[in-house]
């Protein structure tokens, strides 16, 4: 039984003005995002997904449509979407408890005591395994850390949404196959919902309780909306052989390189 939609995307577009005229980079998208769950949006270059999350952070306005966070309008930036960009976007002459500390005194100023917010940056650390690293600066900690620092800053406002624009997109393998399942286990003590932004078909799978497949653009859409029913806690390596995580795959494949064909 699904949840309540937490976000609603109700009949968007979104043009932008270009030395050629106007562009329509989105054309009346429709959707919700449920409560707990991880939706991730794939497509192929150019699709508008950084442009929908963007317009879901609160950091564009859509050019015609609404959209909704817990039926209030979105219509700015505010500490209940937090945003993880492919770009740890760390402050270079903060620690990591600093950059943590940054987004928790702006949000809960006034409502913690400087002893509650303390714990709460290095529970936040905890979560993302950094708390040992607690007084490194970034240029001291390799990506994959600053990425857990990101992670951690955007939990510690305590989001209902955690949006994520192609996180683990600048990472070698390994590093990104150990991130993913560290959301994977963030996702489930927490019940957070995610949205993710992806262009990796085994990653959209692997985390994903629906995957949400875009046209191409211009004049983007959604295409089709995939639900993922395998069972949590999942590992990759038991998924690997899986019948249905296959499935899941070619599905995803054969609308990206068959019915949504990238012109080369």
């Amino acid at each position: 039984m699904r949840t309540h939609p937490i976000i609603q995307v109700q009949q968007v577009s979104q043009r932008f003005n270009t030395r050629s005229g106007e562009f329509l980079a989105l054309d009346n998208v429709s959707f919700d995002i449920h409560a707990g769950e991880t939706l991730s949006l794939i497509g192929h270059s150019g699709c508008g997904k950084s442009t929908l999350l963007n317009l879901i952070a609160g950091l564009t306005r859509p050019t015609s449509g609404g959209l909704l966070c817990n039926n209030r309008e979105i219509d700015g930036p505010g500490p209940e979407r937090g945003v993880v960009f492919q770009n740890h976007s760390l402050l270079p002459w903060l620690t990591t408890y600093d950059n943590v500390a940054l987004a928790v005194r702006q949000v809960f100023r006034g409502e913690m005591s400087k002893a509650e917010m303390h714990e709460w940056i290095m529970h936040n650390l905890d979560l993302v395994q950094m708390s040992h690293a607690w007084n490194k600066r970034p240029h001291e900690i390799s990506g994959g850390m600053k990425q857990r620092v990101g992670i951690a800053r955007a939990l510690s406002m305590k989001p209902a949404v955690l949006l994520m624009d192609e996180p683990f997109g600048a990472l070698d393998a390994l590093t990104r196959a150990h991130l993913q399942d560290a959301v994977m286990e963030i996702q489930q003590r927490l019940r957070t919902t995610i949205v993710l932004i992806t262009h990796d078909v085994d990653e959209a799978v692997l985390l994903s309780d629906r995957v949400m497949m875009m046209t191409n653009g211009p004049a983007a859409t959604v295409g089709e909306i995939m639900d993922v029913t395998l069972e949590r806690p999942r590992s990759r390596v038991a998924l690997a052989d899986d019948a249905q995580y296959q499935r899941y795959r070619q599905q995803v494949l054969q609308f990206l390189y068959e019915k949504q064909p990238k012109a080369a």
